[in-house]
């Protein structure tokens, strides 16, 4: 993977040459420049024509499971820090989950929260946008600090502490749009990552609509042998006997210890033996990361009672 990546220039405020620090599980298409002391996290998918320049402020942190697409711009100015979730300073912190639409502009100071959606040709400048906020396209936000969970329109100009206090607060259907987005950029990374891999590529083409596909069943009725043990086949009965669904995350170690989860999809069987199956599929993919599963209520989408399934420091 030809990732353009390359130390910030010297200059009179940074002399350091500073180089950015990339977790091995991003992907980064070969057309996007990041320059200079540029932190990213786990499972970050960027799209082609991004600049990410900490070549003037500095650092940027861009946190697990971010998404930055087409055309984004990541800069910072010279002067002006915000203070990132580890308590340090940051010219720019985008947090995990978020997503930089198309062309969306973060210019430093600048600090985006968890989950965070900035939609198209949006600008965030020497600004706090909290976490689940939703930002619509084109909106301009400056000089502000935006409550966590609020909702930004196409076209607003939020320059003024009151307006920012008056927007109102992120709907479901919003939210909902937002996961989803998360999701979609999730299989792309994963596309590209393995493109080059013909079992991973027969892998995903097992998967339609993003969720696993059930192996059938042999003739004489049974299935392949299950990883799973009798507390998650037990755990998987109960919450299928409710007529939940069953959502899954994987974490590495690290993250597992920050209680930090990537999304894996959902998995809408009915019936124990087809839940199973697709579960142990999720376990291959995933042979050495923590993995869990959590029961979702269908009516009300909210999430249940969660069972980590395997740990890879025992596998």
């Amino acid at each position: 993977m030809d990732i353009h990546s390359i130390p910030a220039p010297p200059t009179p405020w940074s002399q350091q040459l500073v180089e950015p620090t990339i977790d091995p599980s991003v992907y980064i298409h070969p057309l996007t420049n990041v320059i200079g002391d540029v932190r990213i996290g786990a499972q970050v998918h960027i799209a082609p024509g991004v600049s990410i320049r900490a070549d003037e402020g500095m650092p940027f942190y861009i946190g697990a499971n971010v998404n930055i697409q087409d055309g984004a711009v990541v800069h910072g100015l010279e002067q002006g820090r915000v203070t990132g979730d580890d308590g340090d300073p940051y010219s720019v912190w985008i947090s995990d989950n978020a997503s930089i639409t198309h062309m969306a502009l973060i210019h430093g100071p600048a600090y985006v929260g968890k989950g965070c959606f900035i939609g198209f040709r949006s600008t965030v400048f020497n600004a706090r946008v909290g976490d689940g906020c939703i930002v619509m396209s084109h909106a301009l936000i400056e000089n502000v600090e935006i409550p966590a969970g609020r909702y930004v329109a196409s076209g607003s100009v939020i320059i003024h502490q009151q307006q920012a206090d008056r927007l109102p607060n992120v709907q479901e259907a919003d939210s909902t749009f937002a996961r989803h987005v998360v999701s979609i950029n999730q299989k792309l990374l994963q596309g590209y990552l393995c493109a080059d891999d013909q079992v991973c590529i027969a892998t995903i083409r097992n998967e339609p609509n993003g969720y696993p596909t059930v192996q059938p069943a042999s003739r004489n009725g049974h299935h392949p042998s299950s990883p799973l043990n009798a507390q998650a086949i037990a755990w998987i009965r109960e919450v299928l006997s409710q007529k939940f669904y069953i959502g899954v995350e994987q974490a590495d170690t690290r993250r597992f210890r920050a209680n930090s989860w990537s999304d894996c999809g959902v998995i809408r069987a009915t019936q124990e033996e087809e839940a199973i199956a697709a579960v142990a599929q999720l376990l291959q993919r995933y042979p050495h990361q923590y993995v869990r599963l959590f029961s979702i209520n269908p009516g009300t989408r909210q999430r249940g009672r969660a069972l980590v399934i395997q740990q890879p420091d025992t596998l």
